[in-house]
């Protein structure tokens, strides 16, 4: 299949401004150094025309800015995203322009991600309107339309966000995504905040809108078993970088890198009797400073002293999965 999206080599450093101390360390000729967060780095990966990516990883791993950036939010420090062979976004001065309309993102917390000054359906009905995609005067039936497709009741509105529960502001921020178009949809985190029972329900929208839409997204989470339901492949993250890829099923039958593996060890199984789970060992390390060489190294309980000298490329293996590992790679860690 064609990729749709394509993001080569992409990395995002974050300067971390001086406090207090450290600016009056600067007045008395005291050197601070400047601190860089390494949200992302030298990230790599395509998503083909109707297939859903997950991105999975713990918190802090720097997913949710790797989707800011393919949605046109943030622009990368290094590297390039394209979308259908053209860039999502560029610098211009210390902003981010968005480029496209036709990579649209609905955030974790639908509550922060609506205005809550603005009623639903001029929050649905002011993209499509601004960038000419509908005329003004088709603007309530459209509205009413995004509203019925996500289902909810059309006759809602002229209410405000917060006159809604959690699980139908969700529906209406995809909803607000889907009146733009959009080609690709970026889910950050869409169901984390929701109970269970609703989010079966979010989910289920999701499945309808994406056989009846043929959408292409790219689904960030940090729940394997949610996943497990809506993508047809799973990247992994871990501290800023992609350590595995692979299609859905292979990755749940075989995880191949060592935090793949400690990841799936750690989620509890139902009829599985008695378990004891293993953590894995240590603290996910700083992004302000980084292990050198592999960044899970000082976890991973096969690290030789290759995997502290030198960072892991990605690689294809046999079965189709890409890794960054030296193990997986036949050399000697």
């Amino acid at each position: 299949m064609t990729a749709l999206l394509h993001v080569n080599g992409v990395s995002k450093r974050f300067v971390k401004p001086a406090n207090l101390t450290e600016r009056l360390g600067a007045l008395l000729g005291l050197a601070t150094p400047n601190q860089t967060v390494h949200a992302v780095t030298d990230v790599s990966l395509h998503v083909p025309k109707g297939e859903v990516l997950g991105l999975v990883g713990e918190s802090g791993c720097g997913k949710s800015t790797l989707g800011r950036i393919i949605a046109g939010i943030y622009t990368p420090s290094a590297g390039d995203v394209q979308f259908d062979g053209a860039p999502v976004a560029r610098q211009q001065g210390r902003h981010t322009v968005k480029l496209t309309t036709r990579v649209q993102m609905v955030h974790q917390d639908p509550f922060s991600s609506l205005n809550p000054r603005m009623r639903v359906g001029d929050t649905i009905g002011e993209g499509p309107l601004i960038h000419k995609l509908i005329q003004p005067q088709e603007t309530d039936a459209y509205v009413a339309g995004m509203l019925t497709r996500v289902g909810l009741d059309p006759d809602l509105r002229r209410r405000f966000p917060h006159q809604f529960s959690g699980g139908q502001r969700q529906r209406i921020a995809i909803a607000r995504a889907l009146a733009m178009k959009p080609d690709l949809l970026v889910l950050d985190e869409p169901v984390a905040s929701l109970d269970v029972s609703i989010q079966a329900q979010v989910l289920n929208l999701f499945m309808d809108l994406r056989r009846d839409l043929g959408l292409t997204a790219v689904f960030i989470s940090h729940d394997l078993g949610v996943v497990r339901h809506v993508c047809d492949r799973v990247a992994i993250m871990y501290l800023g970088r992609i350590v595995e890829i692979a299609p859905m099923a292979d990755l749940y039958a075989a995880p191949g890198h060592p935090y793949t593996r400690a990841l799936f060890d750690s989620v509890p199984r139902v009829g599985a009797g008695r378990q004891v789970f293993h953590p894995i060992a240590g603290e996910i390390p700083s992004p302000l400073n980084p292990p050198s060489g592999c960044h899970f190294h000082p976890r991973c309980p096969h690290a030789g002293e290759r995997c502290k000298r030198e960072a892991p490329v990605l690689h294809s293996t046999a079965d189709g999965r890409q890794l960054a590992c030296h193990l997986n790679a036949g050399g000697v860690a």
